[in-house]
């Protein structure tokens, strides 16, 4: 978990390669869903087509679905899931029921005005490429995804109720994450070094 712009997928695909389990993003799971056309998927499509939000109830689900997929049973790594108070008492209860828990919380803290240096050179860069800068690319929006972070995301964090204490990333500034495949003791790499090999 952490705010927008921290590096969680970044930091998930890094830890998918090193531990051999695969990463869970909201965002992709959707996107499967819709495609495959599950039941679950067809209910966020006729959502999504009336240009409505997806639920948490929907979102739940979806992630339920796909931590009972065969590829999930050695473990998985939530990206940036749960985002609301509702979706982690909703991710608690159904980890329960399948008679997982949590090994642990990862929280990845940035100093926030580096990230909006970071945003802001990313939009230098796209415009220098000839790209489209994404709508929320301007320092008002940024701060108020990151102000949206810090109440409701921040609240998520909170609520989880993980096997071993949470466990902190790391402060960094810029691209200067903690993780890196031959550096185990620093950052998120520590974190999962002191959790032990999934499965174990």
């Amino acid at each position: 978990m952490g705010p927008p712009g921290a590096g969680k997928g970044t930091q998930a695909k890094l830890l998918t390669e090193r531990y051999g389990i695969p990463q869970l993003s909201t965002g992709d799971m959707l996107r499967t869903a819709v495609a495959q056309a599950t039941e679950v998927g067809k209910r966020a499509k006729a959502v999504m087509d009336a240009g409505q939000l997806v639920s948490d109830e929907i979102v739940n689900e979806i992630v339920s679905d796909r931590i009972d997929s065969a590829d999930c049973a050695r473990g998985f790594i939530l990206d940036g899931y749960p985002r609301t108070v509702p979706q982690a008492v909703a991710l608690d209860r159904m980890l329960e029921e399948k008679g997982l828990k949590l090994d642990a919380v990862i929280e990845l803290k940035v100093d926030e005005a580096a990230l909006v240096r970071r945003m802001e050179n990313r939009v230098t860069e796209t415009v220098a490429a000839g790209g489209t800068v994404r709508s929320d690319d301007n320092p008002e929006a940024f701060r108020r995804r990151l102000q949206e972070y810090r109440e409701k995301d921040r609240s998520a964090f909170g609520t989880l109720r993980p096997n071993r204490s949470v466990e902190d990333g790391g402060r960094h500034g810029g691209c200067a994450y903690g993780y890196r495949r031959d550096r185990e003791d620093s950052g998120i790499g520590a974190a999962f070094a002191k959790m032990g090999a999934p499965g174990s």
